[in-house]
């Protein structure tokens, strides 16, 4: 897919991050950086979003890493959006630019999980999975759920690369197409079409059990299917 004519790839493309100056989003506005690509972290203060980017790129003074800094507004502004929010403001911050989102590719990596006593557990949101959520609260966008399972300490060690494949669905063939070809830029993952927007109920859900083994096993796991080439 093209954005404005241009491939993803291309320094041209902005990748706003609503929720940047998060953990997940701050990882993966690392790694996008990492590969050449412009991200720009959004916050709801761009001074917050200013002061994030700027700890980011002093951490990495050898990598002249390009990130840029928005308020929420911003990073919706970009050609294509990517939803790192907390589970539990996704709706109220995209509502808030669901005006800039119309008609764009807007990728929701934000999973429900809690923690209850010692055990990590799913949610079920009441759209059944959060990307349905987002799609709700911007009903022009074109919404793809994928990266949920690319733990966000991982995302941000750009000195290695993660092996997994990601899962990416979407009602929209262009939104999948565009997710798929965004995750592609980053050496070592692999994007699986999954199928429709109800396929990511389960596979926000499955986030738990990865979060479980890891502090299980004191590991970082990873999605790898075998069977296609």
């Amino acid at each position: 897919m093209r954005l404005r004519g241009q491939p993803i790839a291309s320094a041209d493309v902005q990748i706003g991050i609503l929720g940047g100056t998060g953990p997940a989003g701050l990882g993966l506005a690392a790694r996008l950086a990492s590969v050449g690509m412009e991200p720009v972290i959004g916050s709801r203060s761009a001074e917050r979003a200013a002061q994030v980017r700027d700890q980011l790129v002093g951490s990495w003074p050898g990598r002249a890493l390009s990130v840029g800094a928005a308020d929420n507004a911003g990073a919706a502004a970009c050609d294509l959006v990517v939803v790192a929010t907390p589970w539990d403001g996704v709706t109220e911050t995209v509502s808030g630019v669901a005006d800039s989102l119309a008609g764009k590719v807007v990728i929701s990596m934000a999973n429900a999980v809690t923690k209850m006593g010692r055990e990590f557990t799913a949610l079920l949101p009441a759209r059944g999975s959060i990307a349905a959520s987002v799609q709700a609260a911007a009903p022009g966008a074109l919404v793809a759920a994928a990266m949920h399972h690319l733990p966000a300490k991982d995302l941000g060690d750009i000195d290695q690369p993660i092996e997994s494949d990601v899962l990416v669905c979407s009602d929209h063939k262009a939104a999948t197409a565009a997710a798929m070809e965004l995750v592609g830029k980053m050496p070592a993952l692999r994007a699986l079409d999954a199928g429709p927007l109800s396929s990511a109920a389960p596979i926000e859900a499955f986030t738990a059990v990865m979060i479980q083994l890891n502090v299980r096993y004191k590991t970082r796991v990873a999605v790898k299917l075998t069977g296609i080439s």
